[in-house]
């Protein structure tokens, strides 16, 4: 073709990842008058067939972008399935028609656009940034074409609180305009250069490809003027149009797919997004920025959420009874130290007190379905605010403490709760943080520093408050509580739980331990405190910190068993570790108050027979128990000490037998280590652990795509654990997914290596990874020692007897034995490796490289 006029449409030149193949010019006649030519990525016209489409996929971009944001989503589109990417007039290869184009006539181009093209069968639409209100005038105009439409990053509407993006503000001052987005190419390298990692040189060089001169970015410096900041602008009212006709939509299925880290279109807008689409499937990918394309696996998401069929339906349902505190007499419901002494509130009380909170928190503005962040040590205010919220229908975020600071900043902004209630730390870390929210404080504060912090009320206040009040809200369609995966084996994730399957979870505890109104429980694992009123049994928290399990000495754990006359004790494998290497600094009274209980559990992570059978030395009467589960489900099976001796050694952990009302099956790992769609039909086989349950979360907290990924096509739970079912139907656990090393032999679960290196006297803890690439990866076995020196690698004679023990039990020896003076656990359990990043440092040491702490 001849060269192309300086404005005029024409074809990119060859670029990485983008086929010349999709590109077209499309000329709109009626449009200006004299018409007007667009450029158009366009699968049809690279098929050049004459079969309708099943779907067209029109995908309309932003500013500074063009087109070729959505290569990623063409290329993976499936047969039958037309992609339609334009390019906007002034923008990228389209005609620049020589004057700024406002957001209706933008809207009016894409409509004669797709006139154009014949689009007339069902449509999705997927948008980014500006191109998602241009998107939604065209959805709003052809409802009637629409199967679907998604949003990234972007807004329909200034929120009626917070200000407008900082950068666009600056961007589009009188001072700044021409100079940032069209004399030179900032407004684009600024974009690309929020992403991290950023983006490689050729997919930079695409972004800039269609704007090299200054004339050519005219239509960049025209779509930052043609932002409506105040309700003088010439687009305030088109604009304003799009976001009332989002009620038009309400029956549209929608996807909302946002990156985090964005400073341009912040989470203020997902969540008027939110409030606007209440029926929406969200999913944020936490570590991505404005171009969440670039930044995350957008086109796998969406293809997946398009031919996404609905949800198979769910287990019956164990139980359907309330999730409120049982009935009991005067007795101790909830016990907590304080200072040197303890103090307690019986049922009445506890009754009372959680009324008065339920109505308080509705006066002082609380609704249904509102969400209610807890920052509170476990004890008797937080058990009384879960359950007031929990009566009342407002949602509880359960924040708590071991989930370290980093995990604690992301669940808050994941889960974005508008009230917070925290004791004084908490609450100043909220301030410090910039968490949104109305603040509660938890305990007495100076006024002083209330003011500063921007208080609204103390809990005491808010018990007045609802003194005189009437009966508090019910809301019982909205989940109960959010709660929080530890993140040891990735970004810790928001878990939904309604209050049906809170109770059917409680039903199945009490069932299988044969729990009554005469048990009484210790609880050294928090989560697990807050059962206790449901369960209608007295509970207590010992004196620990219990964001780290393993300060728990033997004489805190007798103090609260004997100052409740404890029937059973819950605790963390890290917990149990500390008390057993404690037991001689217990008191007479201590030592017989643990073993009076009936009943020890503990969960969290494998458990080693031979701590198990410490456990029953102190607590000779008693049972010992180690549930299996996971956030997302809990219990899976259970495993007692009787049986976990008479299983032996195998390969891995032994958790037990799935509980009654419980299925678990096995789906095998390929050559590569990657889980089968249909489970295996004989026993001992490795694989996935899948799981179906009546007391299995709702869902994932905006995390649709992780959510969908995380049930099979029949609604069972992929659990991301590995492990066999044996001849007696007893699970065994070997790893996880992501952390099975996959060799020149086929898979190699990471916890039986483990297990052998751990026999090893001066071995404390071990963890297996993977070094190389997938299919030909190598055994790394890396383990904690106090001697640790400088070097990595183990002595001789320490190498050896690993090795020794891990051919002994496994079959095979690994490649490489290295030592550190601490494996890196997660914070919740003190007890999960994190083996990515062992892997991560392993890698370094065996390519000679500095590999500094892990």
């Amino acid at each position: 073709m001849a060269a192309p006029t300086e404005l005029a449409a024409y074809l990119p030149p060859p670029l990485a990842e983008l086929d010349p193949a999709w590109s077209r010019l499309v000329a709109v006649p009626e449009l200006d008058g004299d018409g007007r030519t667009f450029h158009v990525l366009d699968t049809h016209a690279a098929e050049r067939s004459d079969d309708p489409p099943q779907l067209t996929v029109l995908c309309v971009h932003g500013n500074p972008s063009w087109s070729f944001l959505w290569r990623h989503v063409i290329a993976a589109a499936p047969d039958g399935v037309r992609v339609v990417a334009p390019d906007h007039l002034n923008m990228g290869y389209s005609e620049h028609t020589g004057s700024d184009r406002s957001l209706a006539e933008r809207i009016e181009d894409l409509c004669a656009l797709t006139d154009a093209l014949g689009i007339d069968g069902s449509v999705i639409t997927l948008a980014h940034d500006w191109g998602g209100p241009i998107s939604m005038g065209w959805a709003q105009r052809r409802v009637d074409q629409l199967r679907g439409f998604v949003l990234a990053n972007t807004a329909v509407s200034r929120p009626s609180t917070g200000s407008p993006p900082r950068l666009i503000t600056a961007a589009g001052s009188a001072a700044f305009l021409r100079t940032v987005t069209q004399r030179t190419t900032a407004f684009i390298r600024a974009g690309l250069a929020l992403s991290r990692p950023r983006p490689a040189e050729s997919v930079q060089e695409g972004f800039l490809a269609p704007y090299r001169t200054a004339d050519r970015r005219s239509g960049i410096r025209g779509f930052v003027a043609d932002i409506p900041l105040d309700e003088n602008h010439r687009s305030f009212g088109a604009l304003d149009g799009v976001a009332s006709g989002m009620s038009k939509l309400a029956d549209v299925p929608a996807l909302l797919l946002w990156g985090a880290r964005d400073p341009v279109f912040s989470e203020q807008y997902l969540h008027d997004l939110e409030e606007r689409l209440p029926h929406a499937d969200v999913h944020r990918f936490v570590a991505a920025s404005h171009f969440v394309t670039e930044d995350a696996p957008v086109a796998e998401a969406f293809w997946e959420w398009v031919s996404a069929e609905d949800r198979p339906p769910r287990p019956a349902l164990i139980s359907d009874s309330p999730l409120r505190p049982t009935d009991l007499a005067a007795s101790p419901l909830v016990v907590e130290r304080h200072g040197d002494r303890w103090r307690s509130i019986d049922s009445e009380v506890f009754a009372e007190r959680t009324g008065r909170v339920a109505r308080g928190l509705a006066l002082a503005g609380v609704k249904p379905g509102d969400r209610v962040a807890t920052m509170i040590p476990p004890g008797i205010d937080l058990t009384v605010v879960l359950y007031a919220c929990w009566q009342a229908g407002f949602t509880a975020v359960l924040v708590d403490g071991g989930l370290g600071v980093g995990n604690m900043h992301r669940a808050i902004k994941a889960a974005a709760p508008q009230w917070l209630i925290g004791i004084s730390p908490a609450v100043a870390a909220a301030k410090a943080l910039r968490w949104k929210g109305t603040k509660i404080v938890a305990g007495e504060m100076d006024s002083r520093l209330r003011a500063a912090l921007k208080v609204a009320h103390s809990l005491g206040e808010i018990e007045l408050m609802g003194e005189a009040a009437g009966g508090a809200p019910n809301g019982n369609d909205h989940p109960a509580v959010i709660g929080f995966t530890s993140g040891s084996t990735g970004p810790s994730k928001g878990v939904q739980y309604r209050s049906e399957q809170l109770a059917a979870q409680r039903d199945a505890i009490s069932a299988l331990y044969r729990i009554d109104s005469g048990d009484r429980l210790v609880a050294a694992f928090a989560p697990f405190a807050l059962y206790g009123p449901a369960l209608g049994i007295a509970s207590i928290v010992p004196e620990m910190d219990v964001t780290r399990p393993a300060t728990l000495t033997a004489s805190a754990l007798g103090a609260a068993a004997a100052e409740i006359d404890a029937t059973i004790i819950f605790a963390s494998p890290a917990a149990l570790q500390n008390v057993v290497a404690t037991a001689r600094s217990m008191t007479a009274s201590e030592r017989a108050a643990v073993a009076e209980v009936r009943l020890v559990m503990s969960a969290g992570a494998p458990l080693r027979l031979d701590l198990l059978q410490a456990v029953a030395e102190m607590a000779p009467h008693a049972a010992v128990h180690a549930p299996y589960g996971m956030t997302e489900v809990l219990p899976v099976a259970d495993l007692s000490l009787v049986d976990r001796m008479a299983r032996g050694r195998g390969e891995g952990s032994c958790v037990g037998r799935p509980i009654k009302g419980v299925a678990v099956r096995i789906h095998p790992l390929d050559f590569l280590g990657r889980p089968a769609v249909e489970p295996a039909s004989e026993a001992n086989v490795l694989g996935e652990v899948v799981v179906s349950a009546p007391h299995l979360k709702e869902r994932y907290d905006r995390l649709w795509w992780t959510e969908h990924r995380s049930l099979t096509a029949d609604g069972w739970h992929r659990t991301g654990d590995i492990g066999r079912l044996d001849d007696d139907g007893f699970l065994w656990i070997s790893g996880r997914v992501p952390h099975v090393i996959s060799t020149v032999d086929g898979p190699v679960p990471p916890i039986p290596i483990e297990h052998a290196a751990e026999r090893v006297d001066t071995v404390s803890r071990a963890a297996a990874v993977g070094v190389g690439p997938p299919g030909r990866q190598v055994v790394v076995a890396v383990v904690e020692i106090e001697a640790a020196g400088r070097s990595p690698l183990a002595g001789m004679t320490l190498a050896s007897s690993i090795r020794a023990q891990i051919s002994a039990a496994t079959g095979r020896e690994p490649a490489a034995v290295l030592v550190t003076p601490h494996v890196p656990v997660d914070k919740r359990h003190n007890s999960k490796v994190d083996r990515a990043r062992v892997a991560r440092w392993a890698d370094r040491v065996l390519a000679g490289e500095r590999p500094g702490r892990i």
